[in-house]
Protein backbone atom coordinates (compact mmCIF):
# COMPACT_ATOMS: atom_id res chain seq x y z
CA UNK A 1 0.00 0.00 0.00
CA UNK A 2 1.48 3.43 -1.00
CA UNK A 3 2.08 5.95 1.32
CA UNK A 4 -0.95 9.03 1.59
CA UNK A 5 0.55 11.60 -0.71
CA UNK A 6 2.63 9.30 -2.95
CA UNK A 7 0.38 9.68 -5.98
CA UNK A 8 0.61 13.63 -5.07
CA UNK A 9 4.35 13.58 -5.03
CA UNK A 10 4.48 11.48 -8.40
CA UNK A 11 1.91 13.99 -10.24
CA UNK A 12 3.89 16.99 -9.11
CA UNK A 13 7.45 15.35 -9.92
CA UNK A 14 5.72 14.52 -13.26
CA UNK A 15 4.66 18.41 -13.62
CA UNK A 16 8.22 19.19 -12.95
CA UNK A 17 10.01 17.12 -15.36
CA UNK A 18 6.67 18.36 -17.93
CA UNK A 19 8.31 22.17 -17.26
CA UNK A 20 11.63 21.65 -17.58
CA UNK A 21 10.85 19.66 -20.94
CA UNK A 22 8.82 22.81 -22.17
CA UNK A 23 11.49 25.12 -21.02
CA UNK A 24 14.12 23.67 -22.54
CA UNK A 25 12.06 22.86 -25.98
CA UNK A 26 10.90 26.75 -25.81
CA UNK A 27 14.47 27.80 -25.13
CA UNK A 28 16.06 26.02 -28.17
CA UNK A 29 13.83 27.58 -30.59
CA UNK A 30 14.51 31.26 -29.78
CA UNK A 31 18.18 30.22 -29.85
CA UNK A 32 17.54 28.50 -33.11
CA UNK A 33 15.08 30.95 -34.84
CA UNK A 34 17.74 33.61 -33.74
CA UNK A 35 20.84 32.42 -35.09
CA UNK A 36 20.49 28.97 -37.09
CA UNK A 37 20.20 25.35 -36.18
CA UNK A 38 24.12 24.99 -36.64
CA UNK A 39 24.61 28.32 -34.85
CA UNK A 40 23.38 27.08 -31.42
CA UNK A 41 25.73 24.29 -29.29
CA UNK A 42 23.39 22.07 -26.99
CA UNK A 43 25.73 23.42 -23.90
CA UNK A 44 24.48 27.07 -24.37
CA UNK A 45 21.08 25.82 -24.63
CA UNK A 46 21.28 24.24 -21.00
CA UNK A 47 23.54 27.66 -20.00
CA UNK A 48 19.90 29.95 -21.43
CA UNK A 49 17.35 26.93 -19.64
CA UNK A 50 19.52 27.31 -16.24
CA UNK A 51 19.77 23.21 -16.54
CA UNK A 52 22.98 20.95 -17.11
CA UNK A 53 23.74 19.70 -20.39
CA UNK A 54 23.15 16.00 -19.31
CA UNK A 55 20.07 17.26 -18.48
CA UNK A 56 19.04 18.46 -22.12
CA UNK A 57 20.29 15.18 -23.40
CA UNK A 58 18.28 13.09 -20.70
CA UNK A 59 15.11 15.03 -22.37
CA UNK A 60 16.28 14.68 -25.72
CA UNK A 61 18.82 12.53 -26.73
CA UNK A 62 19.26 13.99 -30.58
CA UNK A 63 19.88 17.99 -31.42
CA UNK A 64 17.12 17.69 -33.67
CA UNK A 65 15.04 16.47 -31.25
CA UNK A 66 15.24 20.11 -29.73
CA UNK A 67 14.13 21.96 -33.23
CA UNK A 68 11.26 18.57 -33.97
CA UNK A 69 9.60 18.17 -30.15
CA UNK A 70 6.65 21.27 -31.27
CA UNK A 71 6.18 19.68 -34.44
CA UNK A 72 5.54 15.92 -32.49
CA UNK A 73 3.85 17.68 -30.16
CA UNK A 74 1.64 19.49 -32.66
CA UNK A 75 0.94 15.60 -34.02
CA UNK A 76 0.46 14.70 -30.99
CA UNK A 77 -2.71 17.12 -30.46
CA UNK A 78 -3.98 16.83 -34.28
CA UNK A 79 -4.32 12.75 -33.41
CA UNK A 80 -6.18 14.14 -29.99
CA UNK A 81 -8.52 16.58 -32.11
CA UNK A 82 -9.18 13.36 -34.17
CA UNK A 83 -9.93 11.30 -31.03
CA UNK A 84 -12.46 14.00 -29.13
CA UNK A 85 -14.50 15.02 -31.91
CA UNK A 86 -18.09 14.86 -31.79
CA UNK A 87 -20.56 12.80 -32.16
CA UNK A 88 -20.83 12.96 -36.42
CA UNK A 89 -18.39 14.72 -37.25
CA UNK A 90 -15.87 13.00 -39.79
CA UNK A 91 -12.18 12.82 -39.67
CA UNK A 92 -11.70 15.09 -42.43
CA UNK A 93 -13.45 18.01 -40.50
CA UNK A 94 -11.88 17.36 -37.53
CA UNK A 95 -8.82 17.71 -39.17
CA UNK A 96 -9.45 19.72 -41.50
CA UNK A 97 -10.60 22.24 -38.07
CA UNK A 98 -7.09 21.39 -36.35
CA UNK A 99 -5.24 22.23 -39.39
CA UNK A 100 -6.71 25.83 -40.55
CA UNK A 101 -6.88 27.26 -37.02
CA UNK A 102 -4.62 30.47 -37.17
CA UNK A 103 -1.53 29.75 -35.26
CA UNK A 104 1.89 30.02 -33.93
CA UNK A 105 4.84 32.11 -36.48
CA UNK A 106 2.57 32.35 -39.26
CA UNK A 107 -0.50 33.80 -37.50
CA UNK A 108 2.11 36.40 -35.67
CA UNK A 109 3.76 37.26 -38.99
CA UNK A 110 0.82 37.42 -40.84
CA UNK A 111 -0.28 40.30 -38.39
CA UNK A 112 2.54 42.20 -38.94
CA UNK A 113 4.84 40.52 -36.52
CA UNK A 114 8.51 41.15 -37.55
CA UNK A 115 10.40 39.23 -35.48
CA UNK A 116 7.88 36.51 -35.97
CA UNK A 117 8.72 37.11 -39.41
CA UNK A 118 12.44 36.60 -39.29
CA UNK A 119 11.96 33.66 -36.74
CA UNK A 120 9.66 32.17 -39.41
CA UNK A 121 12.40 32.75 -42.50
CA UNK A 122 15.30 31.71 -40.12
CA UNK A 123 13.30 28.32 -38.94
CA UNK A 124 12.21 27.55 -42.70
CA UNK A 125 16.06 27.89 -43.86
CA UNK A 126 17.82 25.87 -41.39
CA UNK A 127 15.58 23.02 -42.32
CA UNK A 128 15.67 23.65 -46.07
CA UNK A 129 19.72 23.40 -45.85
CA UNK A 130 20.11 20.49 -43.79
CA UNK A 131 19.20 16.85 -44.94
CA UNK A 132 19.33 15.77 -41.35
CA UNK A 133 16.53 18.04 -40.00
CA UNK A 134 14.38 17.52 -43.11
CA UNK A 135 14.75 13.58 -43.13
CA UNK A 136 13.66 14.36 -39.12
CA UNK A 137 10.69 16.48 -39.79
CA UNK A 138 9.51 13.72 -42.88
CA UNK A 139 9.89 11.20 -39.86
CA UNK A 140 7.65 13.04 -37.02
CA UNK A 141 4.97 13.22 -39.91
CA UNK A 142 5.21 9.68 -40.60
CA UNK A 143 4.82 8.86 -36.90
CA UNK A 144 1.84 11.52 -36.96
CA UNK A 145 0.60 9.50 -39.69
CA UNK A 146 1.03 6.07 -38.14
CA UNK A 147 -0.52 6.98 -35.54
CA UNK A 148 -3.73 8.81 -36.96
CA UNK A 149 -4.09 5.27 -39.07
CA UNK A 150 -4.03 3.09 -36.13
CA UNK A 151 -6.46 5.30 -33.74
CA UNK A 152 -8.85 5.54 -36.85
CA UNK A 153 -8.29 1.44 -37.41
CA UNK A 154 -9.11 1.24 -34.00
CA UNK A 155 -12.88 2.74 -34.32
CA UNK A 156 -13.86 -0.02 -36.58
CA UNK A 157 -13.66 -4.24 -37.00
CA UNK A 158 -14.11 -3.85 -41.10
CA UNK A 159 -11.72 -6.47 -42.55
CA UNK A 160 -10.38 -4.05 -44.44
CA UNK A 161 -9.95 -1.41 -41.26
CA UNK A 162 -5.75 -1.10 -41.90
CA UNK A 163 -5.86 -0.52 -44.96
CA UNK A 164 -8.43 2.08 -45.53
CA UNK A 165 -7.47 3.55 -42.38
CA UNK A 166 -3.60 4.18 -43.39
CA UNK A 167 -4.89 5.78 -46.93
CA UNK A 168 -7.32 7.93 -45.19
CA UNK A 169 -4.20 9.08 -42.76
CA UNK A 170 -1.70 9.36 -45.59
CA UNK A 171 -4.31 11.81 -47.51
CA UNK A 172 -4.93 14.32 -44.86
CA UNK A 173 -1.62 14.26 -43.70
CA UNK A 174 -0.71 15.10 -47.24
CA UNK A 175 -2.27 17.98 -46.93
CA UNK A 176 -0.25 18.86 -44.20
CA UNK A 177 2.87 18.31 -45.92
CA UNK A 178 1.72 20.23 -48.88
CA UNK A 179 1.21 23.11 -46.68
CA UNK A 180 4.06 23.23 -44.42
CA UNK A 181 6.11 22.87 -48.45
CA UNK A 182 3.86 25.96 -49.63
CA UNK A 183 5.00 27.92 -46.41
CA UNK A 184 8.57 26.69 -46.68
CA UNK A 185 9.00 28.15 -50.68
CA UNK A 186 7.57 31.49 -50.27
CA UNK A 187 9.19 32.85 -47.09
CA UNK A 188 12.21 31.92 -48.23
CA UNK A 189 11.65 33.48 -51.58
CA UNK A 190 10.85 36.31 -49.34
CA UNK A 191 7.71 36.62 -50.34
CA UNK A 192 5.38 39.34 -47.84
CA UNK A 193 3.38 37.33 -44.64
CA UNK A 194 0.45 39.41 -44.75
CA UNK A 195 -1.75 36.91 -46.82
CA UNK A 196 0.20 34.01 -46.42
CA UNK A 197 -1.96 32.68 -43.70
CA UNK A 198 -4.74 33.27 -45.34
CA UNK A 199 -3.40 31.87 -48.55
CA UNK A 200 -2.54 28.77 -46.44
CA UNK A 201 -6.13 28.17 -45.54
CA UNK A 202 -7.83 29.10 -49.06
CA UNK A 203 -5.57 26.02 -50.51
CA UNK A 204 -6.07 24.05 -47.59
CA UNK A 205 -9.88 24.46 -47.80
CA UNK A 206 -9.11 23.45 -51.78
CA UNK A 207 -7.50 20.17 -50.74
CA UNK A 208 -9.90 19.09 -48.02
CA UNK A 209 -12.37 19.82 -50.91
CA UNK A 210 -11.08 17.78 -53.04
CA UNK A 211 -10.74 14.95 -50.22
CA UNK A 212 -14.24 15.49 -49.41
CA UNK A 213 -15.41 15.29 -53.17
CA UNK A 214 -13.33 12.59 -54.31
CA UNK A 215 -10.20 11.99 -56.63
CA UNK A 216 -12.39 10.27 -59.59
CA UNK A 217 -12.44 13.07 -61.59
CA UNK A 218 -9.66 15.07 -60.74
CA UNK A 219 -7.04 15.22 -63.30
CA UNK A 220 -9.30 14.18 -66.10
CA UNK A 221 -7.04 14.26 -69.08
CA UNK A 222 -9.51 15.70 -72.04
CA UNK A 223 -10.35 12.87 -75.19
CA UNK A 224 -7.84 11.91 -77.43
CA UNK A 225 -9.22 13.87 -80.54
CA UNK A 226 -8.99 17.07 -78.34
CA UNK A 227 -5.60 17.06 -77.16
CA UNK A 228 -2.83 19.06 -78.85
CA UNK A 229 -0.56 16.74 -80.98
CA UNK A 230 3.28 17.05 -81.50
CA UNK A 231 4.06 19.83 -84.10
CA UNK A 232 6.44 16.84 -85.86
CA UNK A 233 2.79 14.61 -86.26
CA UNK A 234 0.49 17.87 -87.25
CA UNK A 235 3.21 18.19 -89.62
CA UNK A 236 2.88 14.48 -91.10
CA UNK A 237 6.13 14.22 -90.10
Amino acid sequence: MNPPGDGAKRGLRELKKEETRTLIADTAWRLFADRGFDAVPVAEIAREARVSEATVFNYFPRKEDLLYSRLEGFGERLVEAVDSRAAGESVLDAVRRFLLQPAGMLAQAGAGDHDALTRLRTVNRMVADSPALRAREQRAIADTTAALAARLAAETDAPDAEVTSYVTANALMGVHRALIDHVRRSVLADETPDRLATEVREYGAKAFALLAHGLADHGARPAADHRVRPADEREGA
